[in-house]
């Protein structure tokens, strides 16, 4: 019998029929070190079962067959909410190597936003917010190149674009107002930029502020945080701002006495301020290599805390990695927060930051899921090599890391595992199957 099924339909609808939508995942290890069957159809979790107890999903009507949407069996792999990135820089991702100043053309932007969002995407991240740079020599063209990104994205990934202007005030502010109008009419998402750049940056704030109450917008802000008082106005003037305010990477919190940054942090609560830390490294809006906030004490005192990936191997970063899993193990191994609060960092919270509905393992809520080789949190922070991505319901990545071992007596000897061999395949200790052909990933869609 089923853990758990999804309530009837009030009514018939077109979605309720079996179709290439449908997939079944069986014998899934979940967190709470279940093995259970999970069953998808139409964007969402149908069923979440114990191993063995679910089927295809069959045709309605007398002697319906089987839904011919596929069937993966995901023995040794850890299946979790799929993670999202709160923080990406696309606009220069990948330019790290690139001679002379970088290109903002509109078609050179496209092509490293979309290379940077698959290589995301591989690594499990289903939805991004891109932080964008608007007005000075990227003009809207940055802009224009990550809206288009967006559409040609869907149905692989969620894309979200921030415009961040330079300067807001006095008379040279005038234009990155103009331009920051312009795009959010354009499509920009989330209006934000960078205060601490701006001659006035309490003057920043508010204009940011205004433009987005004008919109409905969210708004994200770069901050180091490392000014109490200035952070304090910020969470004031922001506080109940619908729908929602994040600030990040807020590291110059952690060079703060713990008094101050207790109060801080109590403000932030309070004003229901999201603060968004960049374990990986900071980005090009901050000065300082690490871009990582106190997180326990901000954890503590109520806040939500989440991580992105900041800068992705451009002139701030030059071997930055946009792994989600990454920055939890940072979280985890580096500023002590345990696996699962870690990963909560980069999945439930970041998705909340992000304005997404929830997602858990169990029926009805959205298919955004990542199975991770292993069969705990832990391991899968550590080991995360193999991994298999579903957004929407449907596998949109698949990665399978194979590891082979040279001929070596000791090895032999030991009884450790080998690829490559002849006879039956045994497993590489980290929950997944290696032996003949090589093969790492799961089994193929059937």
């Amino acid at each position: 019998m089923p853990d758990s099924q999804p309530q009837p339909p009030h009514s018939p609808s077109p979605s309720d029929s079996a179709g290439p939508g449908s997939l079944l995942l069986s014998g899934a290890r979940l967190a709470d070190g279940r093995t259970v069957d999970v069953r998808l159809h139409g964007g969402r979790i149908e069923a979440v079962g114990t191993a063995g107890s679910l089927t295809p999903r069959r045709a309605p009507g007398p002697g319906g067959h089987p839904d011919p949407g596929g069937h993966l069996d995901l023995g040794g792999y850890l299946l979790l909410p799929a993670p999202a990135d709160p923080h990406v820089h696309a606009d220069t991702a990948l330019t790290a190597d690139v001679p002379g100043p970088v290109s903002y053309d509109p078609e050179d932007v496209q092509r490293r936003v979309t290379e940077a969002a698959l290589l995301q995407l591989g690594h499990g991240a289903t939805a991004f917010r891109a932080h964008v740079r608007v007005g000075d020599v990227a003009e809207l063209g940055a802009l224009t190149a990550v809206l288009r990104t967006r559409r040609s994205l869907r149905g692989l990934a969620d894309l979200t674009a921030v415009a961040m202007p330079r300067v807001l005030t006095g008379v040279a502010g005038a234009d990155g107002l103009a331009i920051l109008r312009d795009a959010v009419k354009m499509g920009a998402d989330v209006v934000g930029g960078c205060p601490d750049l701006d001659p006035d940056p309490t003057g920043y704030v508010e204009a940011v502020l205004e433009v987005a109450a004008e919109h409905g917008c969210p708004v994200d802000l770069h901050t180091d945080a490392a000014d109490p008082a200035r952070l304090a106005r910020l969470a004031a003037m922001a506080g109940g701002l619908r729908p929602g305010v994040a600030v990040g990477p807020c590291d110059g919190l952690g060079r703060l006495p713990a008094e101050v940054v207790s109060r801080a942090a109590d403000g932030l609560a309070a004003a229901g301020v999201t603060v968004v830390c960049l374990p990986q490294g900071a980005c090009g809006a901050s000065d300082r290599s690490d871009g990582t906030a106190p997180v326990r004490l901000l954890r503590a005192a109520g806040v939500r805390v989440t991580a992105g990936s900041g800068a992705l191997r451009d002139v701030s970063n030059p071997v930055g990695r946009g792994d989600p899993l990454e920055a939890a193990y940072l979280l985890a191994s580096r500023h002590g927060l345990r696996p699962e609060e870690a990963y909560d960092a980069v999945s439930a919270a970041a998705r909340a930051a992000l304005g997404l509905p929830e997602v858990r393992v169990e029926a009805g809520f959205p298919a955004e899921l990542v199975a991770v080789r292993g069969d705990r949190l832990a391991g899968a922070l550590s080991l995360a090599y193999s991994r298999l991505v579903v957004h929407r319901g449907r596998v949109v990545a698949r990665t399978s890391a194979v590891r082979e071992y040279g001929d070596a007596t000791a090895s032999t000897d030991l009884g450790l595992p080998r690829q490559g061999r002849g006879g039956r395949g045994r497993r590489d200790g980290h929950g997944g199957q290696v032996g003949p052909g090589g093969q790492g990933g799961p089994g193929d869609m059937t």
